[in-house]
């Protein structure tokens, strides 16, 4: 394993030297002769700790461009760095002249900057900075602290506070970057701010904790990128040196190799400086505080050890600090889980680094392969991300079985995760695609490269068994592989053309899903929306996209108006194939046959509609000629002459037909002959077919249909499916009569009636809004019961009545307006009614089953925009009351209502816990994961949240579920006795590890003998193996709980063959700096990165999928 050296020497501020002051006399020796030589001894071109600058010596005035009042300064600094308005080097040079006038004044600004950062109301004093030691100052400053409120600085919302932290974390990278050169060394500033930072980082105060924890961490950032400024630095003086001393006697310039040398010498005491300073944030900071008991800070302290390695792969790229973040892959918190993964892309991306990150992987792989089914999306979505970047430095870092786990979610329904999964899934099936060579001529077809990659995109969707799913498949690969999959010249190819010699022919199953697919991809581009059940609806195109469209649109006309009518003569006897490609018409640029001149194509593609309508009966190709003879019929385009007269041709001949047979099938009396009941009723079935797209009024179908009931009615021995076509045919007679009607009646009183019923609307609003609220849901649901009375439970949800319920509820919706906090409260009982409506009625076939009412969680999906933030939460947490440990599972077509309305209550929302696959581990988590923030300005908010939350919360307890119960809150935002806090109450028992993967640990060190006070100090020296108190774990390992969606396995021993000695920082030896220029992405040889125990042999082809 790769192991970090150690230190000689451990990082230990002086105490008694030059940056030390016994008494207030010290600051009189304007010459510096009290200043101590030798380690500590400040540098050239700096002044002595007690000289003073011009005018230090005044009292009460201004210094630092500061007001001074009693002795102690207005702290201004805070208020500059929150403003955000100044330049910030111009902000911190000011800092810099004032500490070069009087250090120890511009040091307590910088002190009590991060003092009114944390929040605190207190301020350090000179004569505190003086006596009082950190420990004490800090003690002092968490009794100043108002504990009346929990925000502080990093949590307070409002504009004033939205870019503070990044000007917090600006202003402390710049400080750094602007004193790299001198102020750093002096062994004072950094001595002090360091010691400040570490005495925070261990307060029981959360915000003291989370300000100085972000503080150092960044602070430990900018000097990782001076100790890498200064490796460049010493790689240049060391070839330089070099490079003079190799040069003959006569020409080698002794001067010259004296001054590299000693630049060289000053270069190396500098880097060992920062070394100490960064051993000490680390171990005094870092180890203990990415496994805070604040799902933030860690998050924090696993960022920052990402940038890190990044940064400075030679120094930090390696085991001893891979384990934090492989440790904290474990955390309980989706944020800090997510962290990790963002961190490692970072490394990963650079495929250089990933022989360092060999051992890291083959002990890790398995945790973020299982990551991928996270309860957090986007966790999921990350950890797809991470092996798509693995999967790129080797194809044999992935076993079959860990890709397959990835396949699968690309027919998820929540549709980040999907592409993702698309993404890894076309790197990986193509990955090894040949490239074709631009000198030669284009092959085209299905002799292009392409032809083979759709074979395997049909190989794939066959054998992944969810054939109903290729809408999904299609979404998913979208993004990443257009291209691909709008060759549809290579699709038609291989549907049309004759195999090339040796190649093999698609068998007839091959050829349903192809043209499956095909469609699909039609549909995607020219409606440029996800299917059914993915995002919240269409979406506003930029003009990019619309231009695309339109391309992509006259383009399949272009094409599928040549290819069609082969296709359909080809395939007519065929009826899944031919219901598929009757709908491409649907999706063409009409005007196309107009204005490319393919008038003869169009008369073509009549005549096969003409000859399947002839042959067949099944009413799916039945209905999908209707729908196609409906597109092609618009008025708007040139061609509705010609296709009106086609399709008026087609039904005179048909209602001729049947008029003729049911004039001698009604002859036959009671014995009518077989063949002539079939003849009447397939002639039936096709004008029934057409007249529900069709107005066939004219050809006066109800008098025929009328006659054939009556006699049934009569004879009593009429064919059942006679009789239900006729009553359907005239079921569509009557409704276009009434169509006819209601269009007439509207257009004279529809502005009338319109504004009576948006009066009344208004009215009623504002009477009551939440008696508005509930009439407008109960309508809906009224609505929605008529219907499932007509269609009954198994309806199709795109059908027209069903969709017709979702507009009206779609614009109920907009008549709340914006205004969220006026219908706060109607919107939340809306949501109420509507959730309890729909799992009002249980299946009668089980709880398997979906409950009756549960396609309405789609209609009420309509109305989850215009919920708050924080109430989408509590939506979510009542919905989970009503679903059973099954529901949860489920992830069948008819469940996706279910699962679309959890995805429009997770939209926009802060800390909602969803499953990509299974939804049951998010109930454990929803309440528990959040922390209540206490009562600040904006108390009128949370004291209706609160008020809000309970009322959802208190209803009927007989409603939840066993799985749904909530767990209490844990805070640490006080200071609190840690003595009185019980085990089970601590974070401690939540967190801990498992019993197998914890290792002995070194004793406590809490009962270390005390240090002798030192009331005259006002600096204490760094301990950084000084451990926290009643917030951590005595050991190292971190916070972690398994937050996968199935229980199944436990976590591996994570310890095994990894260091857990805290090591310290070494930076390595000296490289030649072309060394250290930015690392370019590139392909290299995957054996690099991979051992014989861990290499496998599985190559992705069709094989991979005979499972």
């Amino acid at each position: 394993m790769i192991a970090a050296p150690e230190l000689q020497t451990d990082f230990h501020y002086p105490q008694d030297t030059d940056t030390r002051f016994s008494s207030d006399t010290d600051f009189d020796d304007p010459d510096g002769r009290s200043a101590v030589q030798g380690k500590g001894k400040v540098k050239k071109g700096k002044k002595a700790p007690g000289e003073k600058g011009k005018g230090a010596g005044k009292g009460a005035g201004r210094l630092n461009g500061h007001h001074q009042e009693n002795g102690m300064e207005n702290v201004m600094l805070f208020e500059v760095v929150k403003l955000g308005k100044s330049a910030m080097q111009s902000v911190v040079d000011d800092w810099i002249e004032s500490y070069k006038h009087d250090r120890d004044t511009a040091l307590l600004d910088l002190i009590n900057f991060f003092i009114q950062c944390s929040g605190c109301k207190g301020v350090v004093s000179g004569e505190m900075f003086r006596h009082m030691q950190n420990s004490e100052i800090i003690r002092k400053m968490t009794e100043e602290f108002d504990e009346d409120s929990g925000d502080y600085p990093l949590t307070m919302a409002g504009p004033q506070w939205k870019k503070f932290k990044s000007s917090f974390c600006e202003f402390i990278g710049v400080l750094v970057r602007q004193c790299q050169y001198s102020i750093i060394y002096d062994e004072y500033m950094m001595d002090t701010v360091i010691s400040l930072l570490t005495g925070l980082s261990d307060s029981q105060v959360r915000a003291f904790r989370h300000t100085s924890t972000l503080a150092a961490m960044k602070l430990m950032t900018a000097l990782v990128n001076v100790a890498l400024n200064l490796s460049i630095n010493m790689d240049n003086t060391q070839r330089q040196y070099e490079a003079e001393r190799n040069k003959m006697i006569g020409k080698r310039a002794n001067d010259r190799l004296e001054l590299l040398l000693q630049k060289r010498k000053e270069l190396q005491e500098n880097q060992d400086e920062i070394e100490n300073m960064m051993n000490a944030i680390f171990k005094g900071v870092f180890v203990h505080r990415y496994r805070d008991a604040i799902a933030e800070i860690r998050a924090i302290c696993i960022e920052e050890i990402g940038v890190w390695m990044k940064m400075y792969s030679d120094a930090f790229l390696n085991d001893s600090y891979l384990k934090y973040v492989g440790w904290t892959l474990h955390d309980k918190q989706g944020e800090v889980r997510l962290k990790c993964l963002t961190a490692l892309q970072g490394l990963y991306y650079n495929r250089e680094l990933n022989a360092k990150l060999e051992l890291f992987t083959s002990r890790f792989k398995d945790r973020i392969v299982s990551m991928t089914l996270d309860k957090e999306y986007d966790v999921a979505v990350q950890a797809i991300k991470l092996l798509t970047l693995v999967l790129h430095s080797s194809d044999e870092v992935l076993t079959a079985e860990d890709c397959e786990s990835v396949y699968h979610l690309v027919y998820s329904a929540h549709r980040p995760v999907a592409v993702a999964a698309g993404e890894f899934l076309f790197k990986k099936l193509f990955s090894h695609r040949d490239i074709e060579d631009d000198s030669m001529p284009k092959r085209r077809g299905r002799q292009s490269l392409n032809a083979n990659l759709i074979k395997t995109t049909v190989f794939f969707f066959l054998e992944s068994e969810l054939h109903e799913h290729a809408a999904y498949l299609v979404d998913s690969m979208w993004d990443c592989a257009s291209e691909l999959l709008k060759d549809w010249e290579c699709m038609i190819s291989l549907l049309l053309d004759e195999p090339l010699p040796g190649e093999e022919a698609l068998t007839d199953r091959q050829e349903t899903a192809l043209i499956e697919i095909m469609l699909c991809t039609i549909r995607q581009a020219a409606e440029c929306h996800p299917p059914v059940g993915r995002g919240t609806g269409k979406r506003v195109l930029t003009a990019k996209e619309k231009k695309t469209q339109l391309d992509d649109r006259t383009r399949m006309t272009e094409l599928f108006a040549v290819a069609l009518p082969p296709l359909l003569a080809k395939y007519s006897v065929d009826a899944e194939k031919v219901t598929n490609l009757l709908q491409l018409p649907q999706f063409f640029d009409l005007e196309i046959y107009t204005t490319g001149r393919l008038e003869k194509h169009l008369e073509s593609l009549l005549r096969q509609i003409r000859e399947i309508v002839e042959k067949h009966t099944d009413t799916d190709v039945l209905e999908a000629c209707s729908k196609t003879y409906h597109a092609l019929c618009s008025e708007e385009f040139t061609i509705f002459n010609r296709v009106d007269i086609a399709r008026s041709q087609l039904l005179d001949e048909l209602v001729d037909k049947f008029n003729r047979l049911l004039e001698d099938f009604l002859q036959e009396g009671e014995d009518p002959d077989e063949d002539d009941a079939y003849q009447v009723l397939s002639t039936l079935k096709r004008i029934t077919a057409f007249h529900n797209a069709h107005d066939l009024s004219k050809w006066d179908l109800f008098t025929s249909n009328y006659k054939l009931l009556n006699t049934g009615i009569e004879n009593g021995d009429m064919p059942e499916q006679i009789v239900i076509h006729a009553l359907q045919c005239t079921h569509y007679v009557i409704l276009w009569h009434l169509a006819k009607v209601s269009e007439g009646s509207c257009k004279k009183y529809y502005n009338d009636y319109g504004d009576i019923i948006k009066e009344t609307m208004s009215k009623t609003r504002q009477i009551d809004k939440i008696q508005c609220a509930k009439t407008l849901i109960l309508s809906l649901q009224q609505l929605f019961n008529e219907m499932l009375s007509d269609l009954g439970p198994g309806f199709d949800r795109s059908s027209s009545a069903f969709c017709g319920i979702k507009e009206l509820a779609r614009r109920f919706s907009l008549t709340f307006g914006l205004d969220q906090l006026k219908t706060r409260e109607a919107i939340a009982m809306l949501h109420k009614d509507g959730i309890e409506f729909a799992f009002k009625e249980p299946n009668p076939q089980g709880e398997g089953y979906p409950p009756l009412n549960l396609a309405f969680l789609d209609i009420l999906s309509e109305f989850s925009s215009k919920l708050m933030r924080q109430d989408k939460r509590t939506v979510h947490m009542y919905l989970e009351r009503f679903m059973t440990f099954q529901m949860a599972l489920q992830r069948e077509d008819c469940w996706l209502p279910l699962i679309s309305y959890r995805n429009s209550l997770q939209a926009g929302g802060d800390d909602d816990t969803m499953s990509v696959v299974s939804g049951i581990s998010s109930r454990g988590s929803t309440i528990r994961n959040k922390k209540p923030k206490p009562v600040t300005g904006k108390r009128k908010l949370s004291e209706g949240t609160t008020s809000l939350t309970i009322v959802w919360l208190n209803r009927d307890q007989s409603m939840q579920t066993p799985v749904m119960m909530p767990s209490p809150h844990l805070t640490s935002t006080v200071m609190r006795d840690t003595k009185r806090l019980r085990p089970e109450d601590s974070y401690m028992g939540v967190y801990t590890m498992p019993p197998e993967q914890q290792q002995p640990q070194p004793p406590p060190q809490h009962h270390a003998p005390p240090q002798t006070p030192q009331p005259h100090h006002h600096q204490t020296p760094l301990d950084y193996n000084r451990r926290g108190s009643g917030l951590m774990e005595d050991d190292e390992e971190p916070i972690v709980e398994d937050v996968m969606m199935s229980s199944e396995g436990r976590i591996e021993d994570l310890n095994e063959g990894m260091d857990f000695d805290t090591m310290d920082i070494d930076l390595p030896a000296s490289k030649n700096r072309r060394e250290r220029s930015e690392l370019k992405p590139d392909f290299f040889d995957p054996a690099s990165i991979m051992d014989e125990s861990v290499r496998t042999t599985h190559f992705l082809g069709y094989d991979a999928f005979q499972r």
